[in-house]
């Protein structure tokens, strides 16, 4: 009885590297819109901090304000640290479609590359919030099986891009042999 079974090593030399990638990045758009909310939330609660202060004496519980200029300090703080983050973090986020597999890359401090077999793919959305539909984006949002969340999604595709992967997706996942 012979199987055509093979279970040859591989040394650190013949492993494929993650360089051999081509990423590709997502849109400035996205990027541009990421900016702008991230600047405003980042002067929301500043904002609220100075009318805070500038209210008149009496009109607020003597105890209660010290407590919210605390809690609008804090507020501020974490807002600005999230709007510093996310001014470098988005030009990072690149993804990268080929014939058998989907990649996604990410992360500033701790960066993240996610690999996604094309015939592992359960199934593929598309989303799209306010922004998305003004500025013609989308999310998209890669599902494996045997999960009730997404595997990964990718932001800040434009709408043409992101419709074409999903197409290129859904009309290759079936036709391979792997299962």
């Amino acid at each position: 009885m012979t199987t055509d079974y093979s279970n040859t090593q591989l040394h650190d030399a013949q492993l494929p590297t993650i360089d051999a990638i081509d990423f590709e990045y997502i849109s400035p758009t996205h990027i541009k819109c990421t900016r702008i909310l991230g600047a405003m939330w980042s002067l929301f609660f500043p904002l609220l901090l100075v009318i805070l202060v500038s209210l008149p004496k009496g009109l607020l519980p003597e105890a209660l304000s010290p407590v919210l200029t605390v809690i609008f300090s804090i507020l501020s703080g974490v807002f600005f640290l999230y709007f510093i983050y996310l001014w470098f973090a988005e030009p990072i986020k690149a993804y990268a479609l080929r014939e058998q597999d989907l990649s996604y890359r990410s992360g500033l401090l701790f960066r993240k590359v996610i690999t996604q077999p094309i015939a592992r793919i359960q199934h593929v959305e598309l989303k799209r919030g306010p922004l998305d539909r003004r500025f013609e984006l989308a999310k998209l949002q890669v599902f494996s099986a045997g999960g009730a969340m997404h595997t990964f999604e990718i932001p800040g595709l434009e709408l043409k891009k992101a419709q074409a992967i999903r197409q290129f997706i859904l009309s290759h996942k079936g036709g391979s042999n792997d299962g």
